[in-house]
């Protein structure tokens, strides 16, 4: 009975070993990409594929349409967002809607949320100044400052569709955008809502300890608009092309759709901010940063064409039955490495792969949605509790408070966070 039970726990054993490959590697900063390279590496020589057949997988794994399209849509992404910044686009945009604030606690949650549009790495660290800003006067902890800072950054990664982490699950899952979203929507009202619980109910943050200071700027609806133009045309065009190409065009890949709209976000930018000319992109074309993450890309392909080659999927749903590979490939993996890594396309792109495999091998794919939707909370739930979060860490800095103190108010709203999802899940299920 032991050597059954054992036999049945081989392939589990070489999959942990090698998420432990590529945790090891994000733990110690061998890079997102070389992490996925190298667990993949070790599995598939595990499940028995060998070397020169696991190079061959992966370079045609780089000849797929959806990596080549996913490669561009996060690239565009990256440009427009550094564009924003290194025109001062986004503080103007900033400037102009503060007019419009009148409650104390809105301008505490309004900015990082408003950053939050903007899918920058670190991009919390932006809004942190703001943050302190608009905070002036009030009796509020740094510590205060620091979670409320963090936790609205991050309240729209379940639903915005300019998140690298959701375009990489669509891709994957090979579904559209609406039809995650549709779904995982409920994550951010919750997210503001254990937020405005936790962090600024009047139990909390009495009114004595917020005092609204002058408001800086004038109401200026037409300079929000026209700051806020290049969004407006990435984000609407993207879910509107979307639409008409999945309507009336569905033999054209969707993604087309979202890669003109942020090519035309781009655009504007740069025909709003002449000063940045074609220098600018030059400069953001060989930046570390946008190379970095089309590598996590190409890495997170190989991967899944290595795990599909090698029978990875099969051998675990063979000899341990479906409840097995379920559970740890939607429930427990992605918690583990969200909170390792401290990002989304790390958990998305190292852990589902391996849960659409296990769904397909099921005859399950019809639960598709209702199992992406608790990986995505399980998942986000590890992100958001990571104390190596580099947003959480580089809060923690700026405030100057300290991190084991920080982190203990993030922890119940995050498991409430976690209950919620679980619970969405069986509501789908």
């Amino acid at each position: 009975m032991i050597e059954s039970l054992f036999i049945k726990l081989v392939p589990f054993i070489k999959v942990l070993v090698a998420f432990a490959i590529m945790l090891a590697g994000m733990r110690f900063k061998a890079g997102l990409g070389f992490s996925i390279l190298g667990g993949g590496f070790v599995m598939g020589l595990m499940f028995g594929l060998g070397p020169l057949e696991w190079a061959r997988t992966g370079v045609l794994a780089l000849t797929q349409e959806k990596f080549l399209f996913l490669s561009a849509i996060v690239g565009l992404i990256l440009i427009l967002s550094d564009a924003m910044e290194r025109s001062g686009q986004s503080k103007r945009l900033m400037e102009s809607l503060s007019g419009f604030l009148t409650s104390p606690r809105l301008r505490l949650v309004f900015f990082p949320a408003l950053i939050g549009l903007l899918p920058m790495p670190g991009g919390a660290v932006f809004s942190a100044p703001m943050v302190k800003t608009v905070s002036e006067g009030m009796r509020i902890k740094n510590s205060d400052r620091a979670v409320v800072n963090y936790w609205f950054r991050h309240v729209w990664e379940l639903c915005w569709p300019l998140y690298p982490g959701i375009i990489l699950t669509v891709a994957l899952a090979d579904i559209q955008i609406i039809d995650l979203i549709s779904y995982t929507w409920p994550g951010t009202p919750l997210m503001l809502l254990i937020g405005w619980f936790f962090f600024l109910r009047p139990g909390v943050l009495g009114s004595s300890d917020l005092v609204v200071e002058s408001l800086p700027m004038q109401r200026s609806k037409s300079a929000a608009f026209k700051e806020g133009l290049p969004l407006f045309v990435a984000i609407v065009g993207a879910i509107g092309l979307e639409g008409i190409i999945s309507a009336f065009m569905p033999s054209i890949p969707f993604e087309l759709g979202v890669v003109t709209a942020l090519a035309l976000g781009v655009v504007c930018v740069m025909v709003q901010n002449t000063q940045l000319g074609l220098r600018f992109l030059k400069d953001v074309l060989t930046k570390k940063s946008l190379w970095s993450m089309v590598f996590v890309i190409v890495a997170i392909f190989v991967f899944k064409d290595v795990m599909q080659a090698a029978g990875v999927v099969e051998e675990m749903a063979r000899v341990a039955g479906g409840g097995a590979a379920l559970f740890a490939s939607a429930l427990f993996l992605p918690f583990l490495v969200g909170m390792v890594a401290g990002i989304n396309v790390a958990f998305v792109g190292a852990t589902f792969p391996l849960l659409l495999g296990v769904l397909a091998s099921l005859g399950m794919q019809d639960q598709t949605i209702p199992y992406l939707v608790l990986a995505t909370f399980s998942g986000f739930t590890g992100v958001m509790i990571s104390p190596i979060h580099i947003c959480f860490i580089l809060t923690c800095n700026y405030f100057n408070c300290d991190l084991g103190r920080t982190w203990r108010k993030l922890v119940m709203p995050c498991v409430v966070f976690m209950l919620f999802g679980i619970g969405l899940f069986w509501f789908l299920k």
